[in-house]
């Protein structure tokens, strides 16, 4: 189940407020001993996180399935994607949503009765965490979000039922922004810096992929021997982009790799204003990822 993006934080009556968490959405499946961790597009993560493993396999139900996020936080308890696709810091699983449990199938129940088995058969201990809920009121529940440098919050309808696709009964509101992006090519490298220059950035808008910008900031050494190993097989004699830019010396690729960037804004003209790179998101496939609005 996705949340649909919103401009404005607000408060209904009936609704809950939860911290947005920064890492990969992970959800977690339990049958006796045996334990499976898969990202939004199936991608096996369990040999990744052998600690959550080893932790969900010792919780009471037979059968569970668990909705959640896989995070890093950093010293003042903030999570960070970057610190997560790293490797600096100690993973714990943020659980916020239960859908099975002991055979049980609780996906049409309301999400108050949900968070209520899943209060029973999770807590937060080592390596498992239930996602924290800011406060009752959406508008302080914002502020919270803002003072505390999160990323931004979640607001949940308690009367939703769960289903697998974007949904109005859970929306987010963004504190900062971050989006996901499509690595369309990259720029020659200048000076004493190794492999590329800048990431060219892109995203579906009505099926046509757009340009938005490069990205020049954001790699360590070990990170850009690691993207220019990923681009290889990706190299394309032509530009993806409906709209390239008129940049020499620009190596264009496949867009299959997506990329998590922090910036301040997305300009009127559609351009990334300040962008940094934090990572890349291999629980997102390409073909989902659509522009943001400018102001969003």
């Amino acid at each position: 189940m996705l949340a649909t993006l919103v401009a404005e934080p607000f408060d209904r009556r009936g609704w809950v407020y939860e911290e947005k968490y920064d890492g990969d959405r992970m959800l977690a499946y339990k049958e006796g001993t045996r334990v499976q961790l898969y990202s939004r597009n199936a991608k096996d993560n369990t040999g990744r996180f052998p600690e959550i493993v080893g932790a969900i396999g010792r919780l009471r139900p037979a059968t569970l399935l668990l909705d959640g996020e896989v995070v890093v936080f950093d010293r003042k308890r903030v999570s960070r994607f970057q610190l997560l696709q790293q490797v600096k810091g100690k993973p714990v699983y943020a659980v916020f949503d239960c859908l099975f449990a002991d055979r049980k199938d609780l996906r049409q129940e309301p999400l108050a009765a949900r968070r209520i088995v899943l209060e029973r058969v999770v807590a937060s201990q080592g390596v498992l965490l239930l996602s924290q809920r800011l406060a009752a009121n959406g508008l302080e529940a914002y502020r919270i979000a803002k003072r505390r440098g999160f990323e931004g919050l979640v607001a949940k309808d308690l009367s939703s039922h769960y289903v697998g696709k974007r949904s109005k009964l859970w929306l987010k509101v963004k504190v900062h922004q971050e989006d996901e992006f499509l690595i369309v090519g990259y720029t020659a490298p200048a000076g004493s810096r190794k492999y590329f220059g800048a990431l060219l950035l892109g995203g579906y808008e009505h099926g046509k992929l757009h340009y938005v910008g490069k990205v020049g900031t954001g790699f360590g050494g070990k990170t850009l021997t690691e993207l220019h190993a990923r681009f290889q097989p990706l190299v394309n004699s032509r530009t993806p982009l409906v709209d390239p830019p008129r940049d020499r010396d620009v190596t264009y690729l496949r867009p299959r790799l997506v990329a998590q960037i922090s910036y301040q804004e997305l300009t009127a003209d559609g351009r990334l204003r300040q962008p940094v790179y934090l990572g890349l998101r291999e629980d997102k496939r390409a073909k989902d990822v659509t522009l943001p609005k400018a102001g969003d």
